[in-house]
């Protein structure tokens, strides 16, 4: 048996009756639901604020790169805390920072209070994210059960990306921008009475020191370098704002790797990078991550900019693509067992730069079943078949004490590889459109996209078939 994904009894735990298992994946999926919602649901709402709070256009920006910065910088150190001190505490502490920011977010009178709060949302995801995967394995029993929980926690977290579109449209319209971060007060409340109430506190063995140093370092570096990336899509790549957090967020992480393999209890043992299931899935996950998760963003822009759809209507016609990619991960543990976890991951990427590829076909004049619906449908489809055997795969191998370490690494290598990507991409565009507002310039910038984010998933099998060990491992 698998050590990180061995039943409760093997870490400190509580001596409470075990709630009911469907009732810890309900609550483990709920919180990471929230989590990706909310690097998405903004989109739709960012004209709406910048109306109601006077946002310049950098501003506008930082609403939504203050999370996803806070999100990366923080991921690592959220999971190991969550080793260390509890995972149900760190769960518990994570949602109540989410949902108290969230409030403070739909209530700011101000841009730098929403920029504030969306960083301390980023913050508070970056903590309760990767409990969320570690509760739900601590709970599931190895073996075809946990397979088809952890899809159930690959599509509910697809969902909330792909969701976010459509639930901020309904909202902004419906009601106002203010209800896309207020929305998620109700719904934290109940999902934190629920975990109060019913998780089972456990933890890595004895508690050992934070590795403050190494905690300090990472996060200065994941922080640093994600501020670089998204700073490239309004300086350009060779733009000293730019270059300048790039090389030192590389350099803060090379000084974390020198730490880390001298102290005696690291943050992140390097020995789990010698770890093929982990390493290999990670590098997989980051490659996907480039492509998949600018598919929404770019989706939205078409639709909107080019088919003229209200926002309301652009996150209707997204609706199947977010059943697609429920659908795939609810089939992918059913193929794992028949034909291996890294075909299956291998299936599902080729589904999906299938779709990449139809979908850089795009035109101006493209009709919805055939620019918008089949495309998205694969791609997504595809998603969902490659993410549950990949996020399965990242954490096999690895020792109990190291599980919420390693969940902190899937949201991390998936996190930056999606920051990665939506720069990269909005840079390559941008540059296709040569400054054009034309519908025909937008989509030759849209279909362009497209056919890089295929060229990269490409590469994300050959990463695959190379490299992924051809089932789940035990150690």
């Amino acid at each position: 048996m698998t050590p990180m994904l061995r039943a409760a009894e093997d870490s400190s735990i509580s001596l409470r009756t075990a709630p009911p298992t469907w009732l810890v994946v309900a609550l483990a999926c709920a919180g990471q639901f929230l989590v990706l919602l909310d690097i998405s649901v903004v989109n739709v709402a960012l004209p709406s604020m910048r109306a109601g709070l006077g946002l310049s256009a950098p501003g506008l920006q930082w609403v939504v790169n203050a999370y996803a910065i806070a999100f990366a910088g923080f991921m690592l150190l959220g999971g190991r805390a969550g080793d260390l001190y509890g995972r149900k505490r760190m769960f518990l502490v994570g949602l109540a920072l989410f949902t108290l920011a969230s409030l403070g977010g739909g209530l700011a009178q101000d841009g730098w209070q929403l920029v504030v709060a969306r960083a301390a949302q980023g913050l508070g995801a970056a903590v309760l994210a990767p409990s969320t995967l570690t509760i739900l394995t601590s709970a599931v029993p190895e073996g075809p059960a946990r397979a088809r929980a952890i899809a159930t926690w690959s599509a509910v977290g697809a969902g909330g990306g792909a969701a976010g579109g459509l639930v901020g449209g309904l909202l902004v319209e419906g009601l106002s921008w203010r209800w896309v971060l207020l929305i998620n007060v109700p719904v934290g409340a109940v999902v934190l009475t629920g975990a109060a109430r019913w998780l089972v506190e456990s933890r890595a063995g004895a508690r050992r020191r934070l590795d403050l140093p190494g905690a300090l370092l990472v996060t200065a570096g994941l922080a640093t370098l994600a501020y670089g990336i998204v700073q490239t899509e309004a300086e350009g790549w060779t733009a000293a704002a730019t270059l300048v957090p790039l090389v030192s967020g590389l350099v803060l992480i090379g000084l974390f790797l020198l730490v880390e393999s001298r102290t005696k209890a690291p943050l992140m043992p390097l020995k789990l990078l010698r770890l093929r299931s982990v390493s290999s899935a990670n590098a997989a996950l980051f490659l996907s991550g480039c492509a998949m998760f600018c598919m929404w963003f770019f989706m939205t822009l078409y639709l909107q900019n080019v088919l003229g759809y209200t926002p309301l209507a652009a996150g209707l016609a997204l609706v199947p693509s977010s059943l697609a990619v429920v659908l795939g991960s609810k089939a992918a543990p059913r193929l794992m067992p028949v034909i291996g976890a890294r075909n299956v991951a291998v299936l599902g990427t080729l589904v999906a730069t299938a779709g990449f590829g139809w979908q850089s076909t795009m035109t101006a004049d493209g009709t919805y079943p055939t620019a918008v619906l089949v495309p998205g449908i694969l791609m997504m489809a595809g998603a969902g078949l490659a993410g549950t055997p990949l996020a399965s795969l990242a954490t096999s191998g690895a020792a109990a004490g190291d599980a919420g370490l390693v969940s902190g690494l899937i949201n991390t290598s998936r996190t930056m590889g999606g920051s990665l990507g939506l720069a990269v991409m909005s840079t390559i565009a941008a540059a296709r459109t040569a400054g054009s507002g034309s519908a025909e310039a937008l989509t030759a910038g849209y279909a362009l996209v497209f056919r890089t984010g295929g060229v990269i998933l490409l590469a994300g099998t050959v990463v695959m078939l190379v490299w992924l060990p051809r089932k789940i491992t035990a150690s």
